[in-house]
């Protein structure tokens, strides 16, 4: 019998195809966006050059490669195991474990060389931002509260995206802590969500998350907790940098496309569950930086 291939994944066995499915390069547009929305938010007070921008995107990117590609790596043997992972390309065999391993390391070496390039904060802290990233992979292990981690390190990206620009610590202080907290508990949450799928494997397994120990219901709630957590937080960004109606807006659809994301997936129907985590979530994010974007070019 053959397995189904594993949703947001590209046609093909070329190499490229091959890596590219490998770190579901797809999912980069989660995160990128939040990225430029911290450049964005840093615009108001310095110049940014199409320089900055190219060396964030490429730290981005890299880490972003680096951290998935390393979790494939050390996931492999439970993705084996996983009907809904199987198929993924080193259970299959067609990556090997060391090509893989050479990948990830000079994925990494690009996201700190780009840190370097930027200013001295952002190479400062780069090795700290890596090491957070690849730890989360070992998580699910001892902890429910992985998602908590990813979150995290997700929202490396749009602090990262403003101190590239500023190279300073914004003002006031608790801006860059909450619009972190607002991508945190954005990914977070939705995590929860795409971690539902999994819940009798991962108590199978012993593998820890938030299904498993409070059920679909439970693990619903606190997704949505954690959505109006991020509402809050971004609401929040616009009280602490000189934003009007549009920054308003977009935090005003953000909120309706959660609300819309949340009516997709119920605790006895999971059928909708791929739209919601992949199509609602890259529509969040881009349209979000939209409206950042559109505000700060009317200013």
């Amino acid at each position: 019998m053959t397995r189904p291939r594993e949703g947001q994944t590209f046609d093909g066995g070329s190499r490229l195809v091959r890596y590219v499915n490998f770190v579901k390069l797809p999912h980069t547009v989660f995160a990128l966006p939040f990225a430029l929305v911290g450049a964005t938010l840093a615009s108001f007070s310095r110049r940014v050059t199409p320089a900055m921008l190219a060396w964030i995107v490429l730290a981005f990117t890299a880490a972003r490669f680096a951290a998935m590609g390393f979790n494939r790596i050390v996931d492999r043997q439970i993705d084996a195991k996983n009907p809904r992972t199987a198929m993924r390309e080193l259970p299959r065999g067609v990556l090997g474990v060391g090509e893989a391993m050479i990948a990830v390391t000079l994925a990494g070496a690009v996201f700190v060389f780009a840190a370097w390039e930027l200013n001295p904060i952002c190479a400062m802290l780069s090795p700290i931002a890596l090491g957070w990233v690849l730890w989360y992979s070992y998580t699910k292990r001892f902890t429910h509260w992985s998602h908590i981690v990813l979150g995290i390190g997700l929202a490396i990206a749009p602090v990262g995206g403003y101190l590239a620009v500023a190279g300073t610590w914004s003002t006031p202080w608790w801006m860059l802590v909450a619009l972190a907290l607002g991508v945190s508990s954005w990914t977070a949450g939705f995590d929860i969500l795409y971690a539902l799928q999994d819940e009798e494997f991962d108590r199978a397994e012993r593998l820890h998350s938030v299904p498993v120990v409070f059920g679909r219901r439970g693990a619903l709630a606190i997704a949505r907790g954690l959505h109006v957590v991020t509402i809050l937080s971004l609401a929040a960004v616009g009280a602490a940098v000189p934003v009007g109606w549009l920054y308003a807006a977009g935090v005003s659809v953000a909120a309706a496309l959660l609300l819309y994301e949340h009516s997709l997936v119920r605790g006895d129907d999971l059928s909708r569950l791929d739209a919601a985590f992949f199509t609602m979530n890259g529509v969040i994010s881009l349209t979000f930086f939209g409206f950042v974007l559109a505000e700060r070019l009317v200013r």
